[in-house]
């Protein structure tokens, strides 16, 4: 028990040590706004790779839904900070996006995570389509004219604060029983029904988690940006969010971390070259898959405590 508790103090440090580091560079000049803007993004595709990956790479569901669920985060935070524009009303909002992504994933999941593979991809997909018309329908979102002038409640430390929090509780859902559950079904569904283990169930677990988080993600989206459209959360949002988890790792919540940021500073350093950032971007991303088709990091994940018995070992 302890020697877990050290591990959690190591984590802990580091994430403060993290928010120590950009507060300095903040205040030295070190970090400008386009450098922020560049760290919050990261910070937001953290959030929603880390939901999705736990969909994709934990439980194994093909999901292309994930821009649904953000969609909701955005437009329930737009809509009610508009009325409500405190950090109150902000948080306010975030909750009502997370229970109603969350009523949504349950909507959507029960009837398809009995699918698998393309054939929930396809459905996922759809469902992220049915939000996205809805939303493009209705007054209340200002239809396909989006919703602008959107309080801008969310800054860096909310971004980071909030990525460490998804993050504690996604990987300690990964690590308990829960967690377990979901990758023995992922690993072998039939062998786990066969012990009691309700694929469904706990199947439809996880996709309510990554819905939640995508939510979390979609709200400070909306917050921080100030402006939010029904075309920014198609399908290619969806793909965009899948190649952050494929890059790292599929099933490496560390490979997601590394592969954000990785592709965070490509896209910033290419933000010169025009329309051929995205030509370079691309061969980039064939280049990294070609040599490391497994990932960055594959199933790696960097653990301190798994560390201080490596070197007890080679010690002793």
């Amino acid at each position: 028990m302890f020697k877990n508790m050290r591990s959690k103090l190591i984590w802990l440090a580091t994430m403060i040590a993290g928010f120590v580091l950009i507060d300095i560079g903040e205040l030295t000049g070190v970090i400008n706004g386009f450098i922020e803007n560049a760290l919050v993004t990261i910070g937001i595709n953290i959030i929603l790779a880390v939901g999705l990956n736990l969909i994709i790479g934990f439980s194994g569901q093909f999901s292309l839904g994930h821009a649904g669920f953000m969609a909701i985060g955005a437009y329930a935070t737009a809509i009610i900070t508009q009325n409500i524009s405190t950090p109150l009303g902000f948080y306010l909002a975030m909750l009502v996006g997370m229970i109603v992504a969350i009523i949504a994933a349950l909507i959507v999941g029960i009837p398809t995570l009995r699918l698998r593979g393309d054939y929930l991809a396809i459905a996922t997909m759809g469902a992220a389509e049915i939000i996205r018309v809805i939303i493009n329908n209705l007054k209340i979102t200002n239809g396909p004219a989006g919703m602008f002038n959107i309080p801008p409640l969310a800054s860096w430390p909310t971004v980071y604060i909030l990525m460490c929090v998804t993050t504690v509780i996604v990987v300690n859902f990964i690590h308990s029983r829960a967690g377990r559950a979901v990758m023995a079904i992922r690993d072998d569904d039939i062998a786990a029904e066969s012990i009691g283990i309700n694929p469904t169930k706990w199947k439809l677990a996880a996709f309510v988690l990554g819905a939640a988080t995508a939510a979390i993600g979609g709200s400070l989206h909306a917050s921080y940006l100030q402006t939010i459209a029904p075309g920014d959360f198609g399908i290619m949002n969806s793909i965009a969010l899948l190649i952050i988890v494929v890059l790292g790792g599929v099933g490496s919540i560390t490979g997601t971390f590394v592969a954000a940021v990785v592709l965070g500073i490509i896209d910033t350093v290419l933000q010169n070259f025009g329309t051929l950032r995205m030509v370079i971007y691309a061969l980039a991303l064939i280049l990294l898959m070609v040599f490391k088709p497994a990932g960055l990091l594959g199933h790696y994940e960097l653990s301190f405590k798994r560390k201080r018995q490596i070197r007890k070992g080679a010690a002793s």
